[in-house]
């Protein structure tokens, strides 16, 4: 009861997001309007698995044009033009229905007059420049809507730039030319790369994640990482790193996340005995780090694929450590908070055992396994619709399966069988079907006889409603992500046609002067001033089409430079005076923001230092090292962020005084440079203060029982 009246009282999840996160700004619609908005969503669902999976000859100008302009007629029905549009439920005014279809029929003209545009090649006249500037005006007024306007400020200043340059090389055509690359040129512009990776790969992935929390598995991350670390000191907060990272393998929304759990972790961190600063903050740290956390990572890993022509499986490989050592540095600053103010767990009668949970619901980690084992042999939009696929029938599962399996009851023994053969059904028709018929359309079949079987599941996870809901809740979350791809493009076309890039690099190397950290440096404050207004999408578009071709320039290897404008695009969300996710969090706690933001920042202090230490020992990402070489760095990592971690909270096995808090941030620092001798020094320093601290605490022991004589 404790618990539910501290969830009770803090303030409303609904208008945190709507203040923080412009995604979920979107209208009150019910009744017969909200039924046929849902029903709009669903039909968009099952057209994006239908174009991936069936219709494979479609060409990329019939594809692109009709996915946004379908993005931007569910886009003007989503989102409200101001606020006071937004507090009426079941108002759409008249001008927003001309918006809607207008979009609609833009995108299409595009459809239909594709041969002749083809042909024109970069000589468009003056009806195809009319309805460009139309299509790019009603992108930015939904980005607007959307996303916020520091987007459409960086973009007009990339558009403004180009329009300067292609003046001053032509003017007779410049605005012609401009309109071309930016709307019609599929290689540049609104239809280049972010859109045809949303449109392919992305928007599938968000439908998954969907499905996926149906099945309930986030509450199952959540009772998993309870039975793990609930009972330890300052369990709570642990708890919540632990369900985060979990989670962050499905979801990859920042201040959603944080907004979502924390709801039910802050207060719970709070009555534990930790300052709502702190626990805000550990939430917000934590649910950022989702964006980073394999298989399905933010958005932008999508994009880094298809950018830098690695393999997305091997991006998730290279992301493991990195990300493994961002969580584990929250994890030892929140334990080391707890033993220096001597917080204690949750009781361990209340908190479920690990062995049993793992035995009833581990069923609920198969469609992950499934996602990563067809990685590495089809494309991800295949590997993510064979992950719908068996999330779809894993949650056919009665809930209570494998207890109804071995009881005693003939009547839940038979539920329990009639619920494995309905899981059976969907799969085995696939086998059957794939006999037949080419994979994409056996898949898209048992997609929908796994929707069907629901029909007849009784006390399983997924019903016809909770299938319509996956649907419909993957496309809903999907548009303001191809709104930000679309505004994306724009910046990429911009770069490619004035070659910006090529003169940013011969402008920045030579100021660097060939120092690697300077540019790093200068990377980083880059992307974390960008991400403080734009989406982590864009945010990586731009940096990875203007810094990181600077990196790799300098020497650092691609996949690296590219991991690194990455993962600091996404601290921004943490990151003050803009941190979206630490606001999100202490508006829960009902913290002061500003510390909570600094707070987050301390214990993501991980976040800044795991991107330099890929830079500089490209090893971490895997990237053809040795095992042992891996090995050392793994080792070498996590013991220098246990000595950070330690530095800044000030205790490792006793309360640290100054000087050894200095010696672990030193140790820490020391550990990151991918030298042997600096490893070396790093871990007998180290090794020196915990051996101090050990001896202290026994001396300590030693005295007290002579002092109580």
């Amino acid at each position: 009861m404790e618990n539910i009246k501290d969830i009770e009282q803090a303030p409303n999840t609904e208008q945190i997001l709507k203040d923080l996160d412009k995604d979920s700004t979107s209208r009150d619609l019910r009744g017969w309007m909200g039924l046929a908005y849902n029903v709009i969503l669903v039909a968009f669902a099952i057209y994006i698995l239908a174009s991936s999976l069936l219709m494979k000859s479609q060409t990329e100008y019939t594809k692109l044009p009709l996915f946004m302009g379908l993005v931007l007629f569910v886009g003007y029905l989503k989102f409200p033009a101001c606020k006071k549009d937004a507090a009426r439920t079941n108002y759409i005014p008249w001008y927003d229905w001309i918006l809607a279809f207008g979009s609609l029929a833009v995108y299409l003209y595009y459809v239909f007059s594709q041969r002749k545009i083809i042909y024109m090649g970069g000589m468009i006249e003056t009806e195809q420049v009319i309805f460009g500037i139309l299509g790019i005006l009603l992108l930015v007024e939904l980005c607007r809507r959307s996303t916020g306007i520091p987007l459409i400020v960086v973009v007009g200043a990339f558009v403004a730039y180009a329009a300067y340059a292609l003046y001053v090389r032509n003017p007779s055509t410049a605005f012609y030319k401009l309109i071309y690359e930016l709307f019609y040129n599929l290689n540049n512009g609104v239809f280049s790369t972010p859109v045809s990776v949303c449109s392919s790969f992305i928007i599938i992935f968000i439908i998954f994640g969907s499905f996926l929390e149906k099945t309930g598995i986030g509450t199952f991350f959540v009772d998993l990482a309870n039975s793990i670390a609930g009972s330890a000191a300052g369990g709570p907060a642990k708890v919540a790193v632990i369900s985060s990272a979990l989670e962050g393998m499905y979801s990859g929304s920042s201040v959603a996340n944080t907004v979502g759990s924390g709801a039910v972790t802050i207060p719970t961190m709070k009555r534990t005995g930790y300052r709502p600063e702190f626990a805000a903050a550990v939430e917000a740290a934590a649910s950022t780090g989702g964006q980073i956390m394999p298989p399905i990572m933010g958005a932008a890993a999508f994009l880094m694929a298809q950018i830098t022509g690695i393999p997305y499986y091997t991006i998730v490989v290279a992301a493991i450590l990195p990300a493994i050592l961002y969580f584990a540095g929250i994890f030892m600053m929140v334990h080391f908070e707890a033993k220096r103010l001597g917080l204690k767990g949750l009781p361990k009668e209340t908190l479920p055992n690990f062995f049993k949970l793992l035995l009833k619901k581990g069923y609920l980690l198969i469609p992950i396994a499934v996602l990563m084992i067809c990685m590495n042999s089809y494309t991800p939009a295949m590997s993510a619709c064979f992950a719908i696929l068996f999330a779809l029938a894993v949650s056919l599962l009665d809930s209570d399966f494998a207890e109804h399996l071995i009881s005693r009851d003939k009547k839940k023994i038979l539920a329990a069988l009639i619920s494995l053969v309905l899981v059976l059904i969907p799969l085995g028709s696939y086998l059957l079907l794939a006999l037949f018929l080419e994979k994409g359309t056996a898949l898209f079949i048992a997609i929908g006889v796994a929707v069907l079987c629901s029909v007849f599941s009784k006390n399983a996870p997924l019903t016809p409603r909770t299938a319509y809901e996956g649907f419909m809740g993957g496309t809903n979350s999907a548009v303001g992500v191809a709104v930000a791809c679309g505004m994306a493009g724009i910046i990429s076309g911009v770069v490619a046609a004035t070659g910006l890039g090529s003169t940013l690099i011969a402008l920045i190397v030579p100021i660097a002067q060939d120092s690697t950290f300077l540019a790093l440096f200068l990377t980083m404050l880059c992307c974390i001033v960008l991400g403080m207004g734009v989406p982590t999408t864009a945010n990586y578009v731009i940096m990875a089409t203007i810094t990181a071709p600077i990196l790799v320039k300098m020497g650092i290897p691609l996949l690296a430079a590219h991991m690194f404008v990455f993962y600091f695009g996404i601290v921004a969300d943490i990151t003050p005076p803009v941190a979206l996710a630490a606001y999100a969090g202490s508006a829960i706690a009902k913290s002061n923001p500003l510390k909570t933001g600094i707070t987050a920042t301390k214990l993501a202090i991980a976040a800044f230092l795991v991107p330099y230490m890929f830079a500089y020992s490209p090893a971490m990402l895997i990237i053809g090292a040795e095992p042992w070489s891996i090995v050392q760095i793994a080792i070498t990592s996590f013991v220098g962020i246990f000595a950070l971690a330690a530095g800044f909270e000030g205790y490792v096995l006793r309360p640290a005084g100054w000087v050894e808090r200095i010696l672990l941030i030193v140790t820490g620092l020391l550990l990151v440079i991918p030298e042997t001798i600096t490893d070396i020094i790093g871990i007998v320093l180290v090794t020196g203060v915990i051996l101090y601290q050990w001896l202290a605490n026994r001396k300590k022991k030693v005295a007290e029982p002579e002092a109580d004589a």
